[in-house]
């Protein structure tokens, strides 16, 4: 069901062709700081992959793919991808990359199942990045200093929107804060996991939970992740488990906390087998991509996806993803938008 949050009072504070103008600029300047600070080199990425080789990404678990049958190829099925994380690493394999270094992509999906609202689209857009890294370096730690990276170009993207158009102002915290998803749970007990996110980053701005995928205290998972990709199980130096995590920011526009990505380390082969276990998924050992990382033939590696459009969108404080992306949106949805003052594309 579609819901719709109206800011009171909202004016959009570009117009529209300042607005596509500025998502340019967005898009190159972050891209550059993005691959500088973490030495990432621009590849090209598919829009879809083979169904049966465990190649696309699952997300939670229970997204259903957008298919289509292939005429020249006997109709073999394609699927439209939900995001790289298995595909980045099987590129990386092929590139031979060396630890430290790593590739981007502009990756395009569609997600058939989204919800919509104020910032979920059926179109999703997103940098998609993964870097080698060595086995010394799949710790908190390391995780945490690549959060710090990306936190770093987002703010320093923000500082040039805001230099560019003077009436935007910027409003993100110098620093990020992390917790785990644990200590999260035992600040607000009483709370559900997306209020628990709202109201830490309204207390700190921006936030990195740690540790998402897995079985907290209370027999429940923070949110739902897959069990072939992010390492959510493995033990880290905090005396907590997973390896991997959400990035998310207070909006002051909607009143509510914005996930900009999710990334973590990804699994090695004990984790796989772990977490296939625990999910009762043991099945998909079988599929290509599993049997590539059982087999040892994929470089260990971390990664993610940062939006783009809701990048876009906090940056311009826009009140919509469809500010600053073009997909379908229910006709009472768009009606609504535009009397609220939110000019959809």
């Amino acid at each position: 069901m579609s819901k719709l949050l109206k800011p009171d009072g909202y004016t959009a504070l570009l117009d529209l062709n300042q607005t596509e103008q500025a998502i340019k600029k967005i898009k190159d300047f972050f891209l550059s700081s993005l691959s500088t600070e973490l030495r990432l080199r621009r590849v090209t990425a598919p829009l879809f992959v083979l169904r049966g080789l465990g190649i696309n990404d699952d997300l939670s678990g229970t997204e259903r793919p957008v298919c289509f049958p292939i005429k020249d190829m006997g109709d073999s099925v394609a699927e439209v991808v939900h995001s790289l994380a298995k595909w980045k690493r099987l590129t990386l394999a092929e590139y031979k990359t060396e630890p430290g270094f790593g590739i981007v992509t502009d990756m395009n999906a569609i997600r058939a199942d989204e919800e919509l609202d104020n910032l979920h689209s059926l179109y999703v857009d997103q940098w998609d990045w993964e870097r080698v890294l060595l086995a010394e370096n799949r710790n908190e730690a390391y995780l945490r200093r690549m959060v710090q990276k990306i936190y770093s170009a987002i703010l320093r993207t923000e500082f040039y929107v805001c230099e560019t158009y003077p009436q935007l102002k910027p409003f993100l915290p110098e620093d990020i804060h992390f917790i785990h998803s644990e200590q999260l749970l035992q600040m607000y007990p009483d709370k559900t996991a997306k209020e628990r996110e709202d109201l830490i980053c309204q207390k700190y701005g921006a936030v990195f939970i740690i540790g998402i995928g897995g079985k907290l205290s209370n027999g429940e998972q923070h949110d739902q992740r897959a069990p072939d990709y992010d390492d959510w199980s493995t033990q880290n130096e905090s005396g907590f488990v997973g390896l991997n995590g959400d990035l998310l920011v207070w909006y002051p526009l909607l009143g509510r906390s914005i996930e900009l990505s999710s990334m973590g380390i990804r699994v090695d082969k004990e984790a796989l087998l772990r977490q296939l276990a625990l999910q009762g998924k043991e099945e998909r050992k079988e599929l290509y991509f599993h049997q590539r990382l059982l087999g040892d033939t994929l470089p260990l590696t971390i990664g993610g996806g940062i939006g783009q459009s809701r990048l876009c969108m906090v940056l311009l404080q826009k009140a919509h993803i469809g500010e600053t992306q073009a997909s379908i949106w229910p006709d009472s949805m768009r009606q609504e938008c535009k009397a609220a003052g939110m000019q959809l594309i």
